[in-house]
């Protein structure tokens, strides 16, 4: 059997037990559609329903559907419009379409024309913002306890999944290189954006979150992606945090730079390694909290190293001085999103793990097991508004704070899947490894 028909298994595995525990006779995931820009008739680059995709490869036909009742083939409505305003998107015939029943329409009004009254015992997942599809009479509109059966389950992978997860991985790994070079060779961030899209023939669209781009004090700000079209006059540092898809799947890397060795070059190699000591660490049966805290200690041994602040790594988490330094989570569950979901969820019934105030951002509270697959991404920045908080504090070696506040910051951040006794993939590193070699 295929790694995609043992795929398909597990997904319609999965929402046999979401519809029985339900209440739902079965499901319509509708691959959603642009949405116009307020009173306007331009629309917004379209993004497909990730239900959708995990059913099937088709990420660029907007107005399609899947229809699945248990014991059922899967009925896949291809949305193919006669339009000669527009280009069709072309659907190439693949695996995928050997295990569904393939319907093309030229119209979503006629999915609800062929399903007929078994449209009113389904339960709709997805967006329903536009007609027809809003005026449709189905059993419930995204039933959270279906949602949320699905959601915790879709935290164990497929070893499909994985596999494009992997493709993913290698383009966005060559993509990093060539930003790279274009940093090496002093372009801009703009110039650099658009070598990482041009080494693998992306629009800017089609990767899965806006590229963080950031060059000097601008690796300081998580989520930056404004793009200053002209170069700094002296390029010290930079911080890429850029992704790829590949089949619907996501890949989601963070590197970081220093143009010349010294001080930074260090603090980026002391970053590095203390987020691969972390991946060693990484065992079914622990919570990703514990990750977490792991990964908090060892950036407060680096604050300690590089007398940033005063103290053991365990004074300086303790006393929360290494929270203004690494504010954000440690990672997240990755595939179909790049944030997936279900990070917070205790059981396939919706209870849910309270967000610790300590570490408010973390994203995943959920025990490590075979076959989840997420982000290790530990950071360490000069960001001016968390430590307004600690000002005056002697604790804090403010001159040599200063002396990193022009380059930002460091993140480094790979993909792992979680194998048995330790035995994980590192689907980036690997990546990486295979370009070069």
């Amino acid at each position: 059997m295929s790694s995609y028909a043992q795929h398909i298994a597990t997904v319609q595995a999965r929402f046999d037990a979401a519809l029985a525990a339900s209440g739902f006779d079965s499901a319509l995931v509708y691959a959603g559609q642009p949405r116009v820009a307020f009173l306007d008739d331009n629309p917004a680059p379209y993004k497909v329903n990730p239900l959708f995709k995990y059913w099937v490869p088709v990420i660029q036909s907007p107005k399609s559907a899947v229809y699945y009742e248990p014991g059922s083939k899967p009925i896949v409505f291809l949305h193919q419009p006669r339009d000669f305003w527009h280009a069709h998107v072309d659907v190439p015939h693949e695996e995928w379409q050997n295990h569904v029943e393939l319907v093309v329409v030229d119209a979503p009004e006629k999915i609800a024309s062929y399903l007929g009254s078994k449209l009113e015992r389904s339960a709709f997942l997805g967006e329903n913002f536009a007609e027809p599809v809003a005026s449709w009479k189905t059993a419930a509109v995204n039933p959270q306890a279906l949602i949320d059966h699905l959601h915790f389950h879709r935290a164990i992978k497929t070893s499909w999944e994985v596999e494009n997860m992997r493709q993913a991985n290698l383009l966005a790994a060559t993509a990093h290189n060539a930003a790279r070079d274009a940093f090496f060779a002093g372009k801009s961030e703009l110039e650099i954006h658009a070598a990482y899209l041009a080494a693998i023939n992306f629009r800017e669209s089609e990767v899965p979150y806006n590229s963080i781009v950031a060059l000097n004090e601008h690796g300081a700000v998580l989520h930056y992606d404004v793009y200053q079209t002209q170069a700094p006059q002296e390029s010290r540092s930079f911080l890429i945090d850029a992704g790829a898809l590949y089949r619907g799947y996501c890949a989601d890397i963070t590197r970081t730079y220093a143009r010349t060795d010294g001080f930074f070059a260090d603090l980026i190699k002391a970053v590095d390694q203390a987020q691969q000591d972390l991946l060693s660490e990484i065992k079914p049966g622990i919570n990703y909290y514990q990750l977490h805290v792991s990964q908090h200690l060892k950036i407060a041994q680096i604050l300690s190293d590089f007398d940033l602040v005063k103290g053991s790594a365990e004074s300086i988490y303790e006393q929360g001085y290494s929270s203004p330094f690494f504010p954000h989570g440690l990672g997240h569950f990755i595939g179909l999103q790049v944030h997936d979901v279900g990070g917070h969820q205790r059981n396939d019934r919706g209870d849910m793990y309270d967000r610790d105030p300590r570490h408010p951002f973390l994203r995943l509270l959920r025990d490590v097991e075979v076959g989840q697959v997420f982000t290790i991404e530990p950071g360490l920045y000069v960001v001016d508004q968390l430590l307004e908080d600690f000002a005056g504090n002697n604790d804090f070696n403010w001159q040599r704070i200063d002396e990193l506040r022009p380059y930002g910051g460091v993140r480094i951040e790979d993909s792992v899947v979680v194998g048995e006794n330790g035995n994980n993939e590192n689907l980036t590193r690997d990546a990486f490894a295979q370009i070069e070699s």
